[in-house]
This record gives C-alpha cells, structure tokens and sequence, in this order.
C-alpha cells in the first residue's frame, strides 16, 4: 500500500494540498478492508458518520433502489457527512472486496478547524454539488 498522504493526493478534493497537509490529513484516516456485498452508508439512515476514499474495489451507489453510479480507485462518498450529520442521501455497497481510507466527521472536525484552507476547498466542493443539483431540477427559477 503507497503512503496515504500519496493516496489522499489523487483525490480531487485534496489535490490542491500541499505535501505537509496532506500528510497531517493522512492521519485522521484509517484503512478499512470491505467484504463483497457490504453495504458503506444506507440511505435514509445516519450511521457512519466518515468519509470513504476508494483504493481498490468498486462499489455501486443507489438511491431509491435504483442504480445511480459506479465508483471506483480514487473516487470518494460520504463528504456531505463530514460537515453535516444528516441522514445518508444513497446507499453505497460494495460490489467485491474494496480497500479504503476512511475518516471519522469528529477526526475531521478537528483536522478543519487546525486547516480553514481545507475547510474552504470542501466549502466550495459542497456548493458545486449544490449548484448541479439545482441546475438538474425542473422546478428551479434563478
């Protein structure tokens, strides 16, 4: 396994990091082995609070029970969670055996707090998804 500061660098999220942040970043993560089938974050529910970063393995992303994506090595799920404690928005299960990083809202609280850079980036990651949201809606009048 490459050093997860090298991993956490291929996520666009933290791609702007410089080496010494991503390597402080790195420590809030852990490493997490994830059987075939298993289901991440279920939607409707708030366990789990963590953000998933994938580095082997696929996982299938499903809202209403119908499929809406496939994600893959560097893909990343759950960043709505670290700054919000709602109730998942989809369903993420495993489609095999997956190797990821993940990290905890509270281990992110505090790397956030230490690094409002980060926070600012995560911020403006947010509002994008906000934006393509809205702009995918019918009903919406700018």
């Amino acid at each position: 396994m490459a050093n997860l500061a090298d991993e956490l660098k291929n996520v666009p999220l933290f791609s702007d990091l410089s080496q010494r942040q991503l390597k402080r970043l790195a420590r809030g993560f852990r490493e997490r082995d994830v059987k075939a089938g298993t289901a991440l974050m279920r939607e409707g529910e708030k366990s789990g609070v963590s953000f998933f970063v994938i580095v082997d393995g696929t996982a299938t992303v499903s809202v209403d029970g119908n499929e809406v994506k496939q994600l893959g090595p560097g893909d990343y799920f759950g960043e709505l969670a670290l700054i919000s404690e709602r109730v998942r928005s989809a369903t993420v299960t495993a489609n095999g055996p997956m190797h990821c990083l993940v990290m905890g809202f509270w281990d992110f609280r505090r790397y956030a707090k230490d690094n409002p850079d980060v926070t600012w980036k995560l911020l403006q990651h947010v509002v994008e998804l906000l934006s393509e949201e809205r702009s995918t809606r019918a009903d919406v009048h700018v």
